[in-house]
């Protein structure tokens, strides 16, 4: 059987709004066969997001105080709880037809998680699943969160890996079931390079995915 092909699109900082824009084109471009499966590698200015769980009173800082950070805000159709999204975040969306053989919204979850675990080992970070979370853990916090919504088989929205986030805008929202979070950075004591970390993800995704 041939390996489905993967187009990886890096499309640096790109404000939330214009980013589901792009996520909407590409989904049925990939629904309608006429673009291969995506993955949309990026970073947002400062967002919050709230999930179709996301509890009253998720964000804890009020609008003024928001707005004097320049933090905007956005419901959506992802699956969870409320999210953090900005500068220092790799945010990948993978729009990927799930249809034939990977028809499983929970396999594809932890798929997403795998992906991310293995990126973390190639920088020796040991992580890992928690049951009954979603999203990939270390010994010191969360490091990635994940939130999904798959239409006739095409998925949308994903995932946010802290890679240098300034972990401060956490402190906004109730994050994580109270969880702490973490970062490459916070764990390898030093800045990484965005760039290199994508390359990884790009890889362990087609890796995960059998893709090419």
């Amino acid at each position: 059987m041939r390996k489905r092909i993967l187009k990886v699109e890096r499309l640096g900082r790109v404000e939330y709004a214009a980013a589901l824009d792009i996520q909407r084109q590409t989904e049925l471009a990939v629904l309608t066969n006429e673009q291969p499966d995506t993955l949309l590698l990026l970073e947002h200015p400062h967002t919050l997001t709230l999930g179709r769980r996301s509890a009253p009173g998720a964000i804890i800082a009020d609008d003024e105080f928001l707005q004097a950070r320049g933090v905007t805000v956005f419901e959506t159709n992802r699956g969870g709880k409320v999210t953090y999204h900005g500068l220092g975040q790799i945010v990948g969306y993978p729009i990927i037809n799930l249809s034939p053989d990977r028809e499983d919204v929970h396999r594809y979850v932890r798929d997403l998680e795998e992906v991310l675990i293995r990126t973390m080992s190639d920088f020796d970070i040991e992580s890992f699943r928690v049951p009954g979370l979603t999203g990939v853990h270390t010994t010191r916090g969360k490091v990635a969160a994940i939130g999904v919504h798959i239409a006739r088989w095409v998925t949308t929205h994903g995932f946010a890996l802290n890679v240098n986030a300034d972990l401060g805008y956490f402190d906004l929202i109730v994050a994580c079931d109270g969880e702490p979070v973490t970062s490459l950075k916070e764990l390898l004591g030093r800045e990484v390079e965005m760039s290199m970390v994508e390359d990884r993800i790009a890889e362990r995704f087609a890796e995960v995915f059998e893709m090419k």
